[in-house]
């Protein structure tokens, strides 16, 4: 009996997909030149193609971002993050993992929030310090005249 192999997530995922879906996740997967590329041609062979990609472009934050696959791609791998695979113990270490992960993110955003409070409050004392010299510097200069 021949079994035909399964066919991957991402390609289930982009045969749900609409053309422009389908065109518009392999441009970001190639990046800002390749959005680039594509305006530059299309108002080579019909100038409002490119028009359309130009405006798209502006709208979307495509043109002024710093790279157009990083958005895509993290969007598709948390998807694929929280989707099952099917084996319940990988699952489950998965699950564990990523509380684990999130915990730790927590934490350390706690340390760094903490930290900065704690510079904060030091360069405040140091501020304090500062002005209370200087006023008593000026209380005593005042004094002796």
């Amino acid at each position: 009996m021949t079994s035909l192999a399964p066919a991957t997530s991402t390609q289930e995922h982009m045969a749900g997909q609409s053309w422009f879906t389908r065109t518009e996740a392999w441009l970001d997967e190639k990046g800002k030149g390749a959005w680039i590329a594509a305006m530059v041609l299309g108002f080579i062979f019909f100038w409002p193609i490119g028009l359309a990609l130009l405006a798209y472009m502006i709208w979307s934050k495509r043109m002024f971002s710093k790279s157009c696959g990083s958005r895509s791609s993290h969007r598709h791998s948390a998807r694929m993050a929280m989707k099952p695979s099917g084996n319940s113990a990988f699952d489950a270490y998965k699950a564990e993992t990523l509380r684990r992960l999130e915990d730790e993110q927590e934490s350390f955003e706690a340390f760094l929030e903490r930290l900065r409070a704690a510079k904060d409050k030091s360069e405040f004392d140091q501020f304090m310090d500062e002005r209370a010299k200087t006023a008593d510097a000026d209380a005593k200069s005042d004094d002796d005249e």
